[in-house]
């Protein structure tokens, strides 16, 4: 019963963000995000401390995620988001990475520094979830959708709900 409440609550979050395109796509992917590390199991989990997103670019992202997640708590960790402009900025332990199109040039340096680290990677541009990104947004039938990495996922040392999984176009 717990499975089936929770994956209604997951669907309703994500048809939302499908269909809450009239919303600014940065507020969409906020979104999304942030429902990404709900259904996502670091190697970290019961320790304490800070739970890192970073913004590799796209400052719209950064500035709605820090206004509406920073210090609120996960579990026995707080959330803090980090803006960087190149993966040569990235320092500390980073549990999600958000890599925006416009900077999907660093995509390599970024994937490479934080492999095996516990972050998941998250792009927006086609073809980066097939090059290793653990979720890459796209676009299907003009619905903001997301592919999953699964080999991506696992190489990052991360588990993923089977919500989250059931809802992804899988690569």
């Amino acid at each position: 019963m717990k499975k089936i409440k929770a994956l209604f609550i997951f669907a309703v979050l994500f048809s939302g963000a499908a269909v809450a395109q009239d919303k600014p796509l940065h507020e969409v992917y906020s979104m999304m995000i942030w429902n990404f590390t709900r259904y996502v199991q670091w190697p970290d989990n019961n320790e304490s401390g800070e739970f890192v997103i970073a913004v590799v670019g796209n400052a719209n992202v950064y500035n709605t995620l820090n206004s509406w997640y920073v210090g609120k708590p996960r579990g026995s960790k707080t959330y803090v988001v980090k803006k960087y402009n190149s993966a040569a900025e990235i320092t500390g332990n980073i549990h999600v990475v958000f890599i925006d199109k416009t900077k999907s040039g660093e995509f390599e340096n970024v994937n490479n520094k934080v492999k095996g680290k516990g972050t998941l990677v998250v792009t927006d541009k086609n073809g980066l979830g097939a090059r290793g990104s653990s979720i890459n947004f796209t676009t299907v039938d003009n619905k903001l959708k997301f592919e999953l990495n699964q080999q991506g996922v696992e190489s990052a040392n991360l588990k993923v709900s089977g919500s989250l999984t059931s809802l992804a176009i899988l690569i």
